[in-house]
C-alpha cells in the first residue's frame, strides 16, 4: 500500500467533519491541522518505519519506502 499525504489528509479532514468539526469558515483550522498530521504521518513512517519479514529469503527487518 502507498502512502499517499494528500489522501491521507482527505481522510482526516472528513472524519473530523463526521465528529462535527466545520471545515469551511475564515477561522476553521480542520484543513491546515489535517495536512500538519498527515505529513507528519507519512514523513514518520517512510523515514522510521521497518517491515519485520518473518520467513523466507526476505528474511529479517527492511526499510518502508
Amino acid at each position: 500500500m502507498a502512502l499517499d499525504k494528500q489522501s491521507l489528509e482527505d481522510r482526516i479532514v472528513a472524519n473530523m467533519v463526521s465528529a462535527g468539526a466545520n471545515e469551511s469558515g475564515d477561522h476553521s483550522w480542520v484543513r491546515p491541522m489535517a495536512k500538519a498530521i498527515a505529513e507528519a504521518v507519512v514523513d514518520e513512517i517512510t523515514t522510521n518505519g521497518k517491515a519485520n519479514i518473518q520467513s523466507g529469503s526476505s528474511k529479517g527487518q527492511h526499510p518502508i519506502v
